[in-house]
């Protein structure tokens, strides 16, 4: 069996094996058919599972899977896809066939919650890797031999490939697609299914984090209120402490017992937050927004903006913004 994905001909078509687990995710299930699916591409997909037969998938309808656990012993590349069950333990023997695969030299990837399954299996020890930015502190805590990276879209660490949550599935196939075929054929077949052949930035710019919201009663809680309301003022830590009352190295003691992260980084991240919502919901000029946050002049604006988020302010408004906001 020859594991090189390079070597992917019409006489010999590359195998990919499309792990499916009970309640799976519909949609994660079907991108590798999207991207590998055209026959002129020389690909052989199976949709494989524990057993063949209908497989329950998380809205309530099955899918048919057409293949046990032996289609990974004959795959050139097995993808593990998305369920709902992830926090479960994973069966033996599927860890065991994904092992035996690894082993072999096989190619293994997962999107999505998919990552849990490579985790326990012990392919990703010792490894960078990414899953949904909601579940990556889950994986890391679980795991905690993985480098768990909750920004890219995707972490390619050769034979073994993980991808972050729904759509970035598609990103990792047409990377996989990209490796194999090559650049023209990977944006070839992006333009067929109407994505984008690469996408700039990571899971940051997507993530919805909570409001930075007062974390404790008292003093700590009373200065997050009023600091939320002078964002467009130069505020640093020492302007905190008076108004809590408190010495500096007192303050920054007690908010980081009250919060788990220093005054600064807690302002900072409220700062992009207000820049975000300003991005999204107003027509003023992203200079503008800057100052109305406190990050001062636009050069830095765009820098710590890019810094929390992987994304430029403008390229944020670009995706995010309605179109009314987009088109003043």
């Amino acid at each position: 069996m020859n594991h090189d994905p390079s070597s992917i001909t019409r006489a010999e078509p590359h195998r990919i094996a499309v792990l499916v687990m009970e309640r799976a995710l519909p949609v994660e299930v079907s991108m590798p058919f999207l991207v590998f699916g055209a026959p002129s591409l020389g690909y052989e997909l199976t949709l494989c599972g524990r057993t063949p037969g209908p497989t329950e998938t998380d809205h309530g309808w099955s899918i048919v899977v057409t293949h046990g656990l032996d289609a990974i012993t004959e795959a050139d590349t097995v993808i593990v896809t998305a369920f709902r069950d992830f926090l479960d333990e994973v069966p033996g023997d599927v860890l065991t066939a994904l092992q035996l695969a690894h082993q072999r030299g096989t190619r293994i990837a997962s999107i999505c919650t998919g990552a849990f399954v490579l985790a326990a299996a012990g392919l990703l020890d010792g490894r960078r890797a990414t899953t949904h930015w909601q579940f990556a502190q889950e994986l890391a805590q679980r795991f905690p031999k993985i480098d768990v990276d909750p920004d890219p879209l995707y972490v390619d660490e050769g034979q073994v490939i993980t991808s972050a949550g729904v759509v970035s599935g598609i990103d990792l196939c047409l990377h996989l697609l990209r490796l194999d075929r090559g650049a023209a054929v990977a944006n070839e077949i992006a333009s067929t299914i109407v994505a984008a052949p690469f996408r700039d930035g990571g899971q940051a710019q997507f993530a919805r984090r909570p409001g930075p919201s007062p974390a404790t009663t008292g003093s700590i809680g009373a200065t997050q209120d009023w600091a939320l309301a002078q964002l467009d003022r130069p505020l640093v830590v020492k302007d905190m402490a008076d108004h809590a009352g408190l010495p500096l190295r007192t303050f920054e003691r007690r908010f980081a017992a009250a919060t788990g992260g220093s005054p600064m980084r807690w302002l900072n991240a409220a700062r992009v937050e207000h820049a975000r919502k300003l991005l999204e919901t107003t027509s003023s000029c992203v200079d503008d927004i800057g100052q109305l946050c406190g990050l001062g002049t636009p050069a830095n604006f765009r820098q710590h903006f890019r810094r929390a988020t992987g994304t430029s302010p403008s390229e944020y408004r670009r995706t995010f913004a309605s179109n009314e906001m987009r088109s003043r």
